[in-house]
């Protein structure tokens, strides 16, 4: 049994990113982000689409043509199609922030784009 709680990175000069499964057309990931955002200027444009939660903490999400970034604390959840190019605009320095991300293609299941 394991928990996306648990063994939480200490060293959090960077955000952590860790693959916990990946197969096929699907990969989850789990995100942890201490006060950290995405480098003035840079987007994540990615070929698949990313379902995230917060499962503990808060950030904020811009996607690209939205004026106002998506606030997200625990227990929120939002679908980013893929080709749709966002950022993280902040994340609380209070606790770590803690994501579960899984990207999957919009493919035919022929397809692998991950």
């Amino acid at each position: 049994m394991n928990s996306l709680l648990q063994d939480l990175p200490t060293d959090l000069t960077e955000e952590v990113i860790e693959v916990l499964v990946e197969s096929g057309q699907v990969r989850i990931e789990r995100i942890v982000s201490y006060g950290h955002c995405s480098p003035e200027g840079y987007w994540y444009d990615q070929p698949c689409a990313e379902w995230v939660t917060v499962v503990k903490g808060a950030g904020r999400l811009l996607l690209e043509g939205d004026p106002t970034p998506i606030e997200m604390r625990s227990g929120d959840y939002l679908l980013i199609p893929a080709r749709k190019r966002h950022r993280v605009e902040w994340t609380t320095e209070l606790e770590p922030t803690v994501w579960l991300a899984i990207h999957f293609s919009e493919a035919p299941s022929d397809e692998s784009v991950l």
